[in-house]
């Protein structure tokens, strides 16, 4: 038990420190030796708990930046409240996060996507179906919003969902060596303001 616990501390540790180098230099400007040096390990240490610096990179992507994405865009979804007010606090707390980080390099999820867009191979799909993830459970959202009378019945909240992520990602990019905090503010009302015209007029009775 002590010596499966020791493994997983170790994957969990090589995992952490993997995923930092990877943000900070890209995957591809990353090789095993930053990686070696940085835990202080042997390559027959490494090799023996990944295969590649590929699986390495799987492995990060299904036990962290799955996790990441999916506490910071996907859980604060699931509240019954309002969509509007819960996808614009969802998107606020996310940018707050990126707004205070000195060590900033834009949206996580993003930055390898792009990195990795060149080409249709295992890690593409990875990061493509933690994206289809948040998708799914915004369109969730928004269908639960007109059954509800929130959202307008004209809504299509496929086309909502992608904008919202669109430029989520964008901003996210925007954001990184320029002034965060006014882009941030830009960005929110002009979101806001798209996201409340969706909303159902509720009829005044007098």
């Amino acid at each position: 038990m002590d010596k499966n616990r020791k493994r997983m501390e170790t994957m969990h540790r090589m995992r952490a420190k993997g995923l930092e180098l990877f943000y900070q230099k890209g995957y591809h400007a990353t090789s095993i030796d930053d990686i070696l040096k940085e835990l202080s390990l042997s390559k027959g240490a490494f090799y023996h708990h990944f295969k590649s610096k590929e699986d390495f990179f799987i492995s990060i992507t299904q036990h962290i930046i799955t996790q990441k994405v999916y506490a910071m865009l996907v859980e604060p979804l699931a509240q019954d409240r309002s969509p509007v007010s819960m996808i614009i606090d969802t998107v606020t707390n996310a940018l707050e996060t990126a707004e205070h980080n000195s060590m900033d390099r834009g949206f996580m999820l993003g930055n390898f996507l792009t990195e990795f867009n060149r080409g249709d191979n295992e890690i593409v799909q990875y990061l493509k179906d933690i994206l289809k993830i948040w998708e799914i459970n915004l369109i969730s959202v928004l269908k639960n919003g007109k059954s509800d009378g929130h959202i307008a019945r004209h809504v299509n909240c496929e086309e909502v969902a992608t904008y919202i992520i669109a430029s989520f990602m964008g901003i996210r990019t925007m954001m990184v060596g320029n002034n965060a905090r006014m882009l941030k503010y830009q960005y929110l009302q002009q979101l806001k303001t798209y996201l409340y015209a969706l909303e159902q007029e509720k009829e005044i009775i007098v």
